[in-house]
């Protein structure tokens, strides 16, 4: 495990992480691209338990993806499986295990006043934090994606799955957009990856 993790994480970090998967009963599995989750953790019937991470995440994602099920995993040992996923327990648990982590050695300099923010009251996922999100995308590999508070009023884009929408205007956070075929309207986040037609 030690060598698997070495490659997804940064250095600094490896240590601390290997002493938190010291557990007979805990799996971890590196998983090809989910396009709707990071990760995810989940008690199996013999026993043990497992967590699996997207293998396309950046070093810094990978790192708060995987320490983020470590918490899923260590709230059910604590507190039992009637506990809400994220609800309280999981948030102190979270918190608890990622502090170590914050700090400059792990994380560059930009990131740290985010995390620090986020780790507040950290939410189901990093990516409904969009600051967090759009700094820690910074580190992705390049790709032909863009961002939905990028694409001028009026375009169409594409999802993953091939539908097309019409961006239309902000409400608060999020941007209205009209999926062409139907005529539904669907409220974006503005760190959603799309991709632009011309």
């Amino acid at each position: 495990m030690q060598s698997q993790l070495q490659a997804y994480i940064p250095e600094h970090a490896i240590p601390k992480v290997i002493s938190f998967l010291e557990h007979d009963n805990l799996i971890v599995k590196i998983k090809k691209e989910r396009k709707t989750r990071h990760g995810d953790y989940k008690p199996l019937p013999n026993g043990k338990h497992q967590i699996t991470i997207n293998s396309n995440l950046n070093q810094y994602r990978f790192l708060i993806t995987l320490i983020h099920e470590i918490a899923h995993f260590e709230a059910y040992k604590n507190y039992g499986r009637f506990i809400k996923p994220h609800g309280l327990e999981w948030k102190r648990t979270f918190q608890h295990l990622m502090l170590p982590f914050i700090n400059p050695e792990i994380f560059p300099n930009e990131l740290l006043p985010l995390l620090a923010k986020h780790f507040k009251n950290p939410k189901a996922s990093s990516d409904t934090d969009a600051p967090l999100a759009l700094a820690l995308k910074q580190f992705d590999e390049h790709n032909n994606k863009t961002y939905v508070f990028q694409v001028p009023l009026g375009s169409t884009f594409k999802l993953h799955n091939g539908k097309v929408f019409k961006m239309g205007k902000k409400r608060v956070k999020r941007y209205e957009c009209t999926e062409v075929k139907t005529g539904r309207l669907y409220l974006f986040n503005p760190n959603a990856e799309v991709e632009l037609i011309n």
